[in-house]
């Protein structure tokens, strides 16, 4: 990612309380200091209470020229316990959007892209994962009436799960996730969904959604 700094608010209150386990809100705090690409606008938002016992979320939006180009949420998840289907005690989600050209979304592999976006950032950032789902699904709109001068439109979305893999420090206590390198791999791909061109030095392996005609107005 480029070094610029991108906006990222205070999370809630609650994340940082003595409530919560120490390595969670370490976890938090990986969240909070991460140096961002200046499209990305980035800030805490409430996060789903009925998912793990703490959570913290983020919400996210690709903005240039004010135009929003794709947005998102990430969420944090942490079980003391564990969790089976996790593989371990904490959990990343997200759902990720963005308006696609309509010849774009015929593609027949444009699933398979986008998920290989996801992989391939956390991959790319070497960020240590397992159980990686989710679904990649498009959906196009035609007008008609009184909205019947509208083009067309298609709307790519991704939502998906993946488990930070877990770590112990010294004397086996457990140890936080980098969770800055998942928030880092996460803002890669809303800008290669956004259609932006890499941050860092070209790579002839990167493919990037060309810019919608219509961008969001903020």
């Amino acid at each position: 990612m480029a070094a610029a700094q991108g906006h990222l608010s205070d999370g809630p209150d609650d994340a940082d309380g003595e409530g919560s386990p120490s390595v969670f809100r370490q976890a938090v705090a990986g969240l909070q200091g991460v140096r961002l690409r200046p499209e990305i606008e980035l800030d805490a938002t409430p996060p789903p209470q009925r998912l793990a016992p703490f959570s913290y979320a983020l919400e996210a939006a690709v903005v240039v020229d004010d135009e929003e180009l794709a947005d998102g949420r990430l969420i944090l998840l942490h079980d003391p316990a564990g969790h089976d289907a996790w593989g371990g005690t904490f959990r990343m989600v997200t759902l990720v959007h963005a308006d696609l050209e309509p010849e774009m979304a015929a593609d027949p592999l444009l699933p398979e892209v986008c998920w290989s976006w996801l992989t391939g950032a956390l991959e790319a950032r070497r960020v240590p994962y397992g159980a990686p789902s989710g679904t990649v699904t498009r959906a196009g709109s035609h007008y008609f009436g009184g909205l019947a001068e509208r083009e067309p439109s298609t709307r790519i979305e991704i939502r998906a799960s993946w488990s930070p893999t877990d770590t112990s420090g010294p004397g086996g206590m457990p140890q936080a996730p980098d969770t800055a390198a998942h928030l880092a791999a996460w803002c890669d791909l809303l800008c290669q969904i956004a259609g932006l061109p890499p941050g860092g030095p070209p790579d002839a392996g990167v493919v990037t959604l060309p810019q919608r005609r219509g961008p969001q107005s903020r």
